[in-house]
């Protein structure tokens, strides 16, 4: 199965934080798109791997994503060497995106900017073609190179190089998010409060969009950063 876009994350919830609104517009524009989750977030505060997989399915369901799949790294311990790129290049072989989105390239938590890392370097990998990997009947898979590799913009407030106007979605991504029932704001629950457990952190998603948004004088937008030059056919092509 091809994919349009394939979006990474180092846990559940950080690719409908980041990209949540952009990935329901592309949908909506007739792409299809996938999400991998590099862990199961397993050493989250709050809740457990188990619960996570189900909001993950459920998150990935409001979005209408076409396929989500996990590659069960160890949250926290996972590191940028051969097996975990080459797990990665089977991915992206397998789905053949144009587009891959994934974590930010400096964050608070130390997965992102590893995630990051790894997901780049095995894109570019994934082109060479004395790389081999093979399916899961046995075939050689063939060389695949994304055309371009974004990074979605997670706790810290980075300058983006170039924000999507996703007006009109930031409600399918809320609701996508809040599907983490587990992690995000719950004035009953007696889990502990950890930095995105707060009112203020959910508000956050909505009050950042708008700020980007208000920059380029549209209601809602979400951020990225490029690794090399984005290249358009015409003067307006970025507009």
């Amino acid at each position: 199965m091809k994919l349009d876009i394939l979006a990474f994350g180092a846990h559940p919830d950080d690719v409908e934080l980041g990209a949540g609104a952009t990935i329901a517009k592309e949908i909506a524009k007739g792409k299809k798109v996938g999400i991998v989750d590099l862990t199961r977030g397993e050493l989250g505060t709050r809740g457990s791997a188990e619960i996570r997989d189900k909001e993950a399915a459920a998150a990935a369901e409001i979005l209408g994503v076409t396929i989500r799949e996990n590659l069960g790294f160890a949250d926290g311990f996972f590191i940028n060497d051969r097996q975990h790129q080459l797990a990665i290049i089977d991915m992206i072989r397998k789905y053949q995106p144009e587009i891959v989105l994934c974590n930010a390239i400096d964050d608070r938590h130390i997965d992102h900017g590893k995630g990051s890392n790894l997901v780049s370097d095995a894109c570019f990998l994934s082109g060479l073609v004395k790389i081999q990997t093979k399916t899961e009947d046995g075939r050689l898979q063939t060389a695949w190179r994304p055309k371009i590799v974004y990074h979605y913009i997670q706790w810290k407030n980075i300058e983006p190089d170039f924000v999507v106007d996703v007006s009109g979605y930031i409600e399918e991504k809320t609701k996508a998010i809040l599907a983490y029932g587990s992690q995000f704001y719950d004035p009953n629950s007696d889990e502990p409060e950890t930095p995105i457990s707060s009112k203020n952190f959910i508000d956050s998603v909505n009050y950042r969009a708008r700020d980007l948004g208000r920059m380029v004088g549209v209601a809602h937008a979400e951020g990225f950063n490029v690794e090399r030059f984005v290249a358009v056919d015409s003067l307006d092509g970025l507009i």
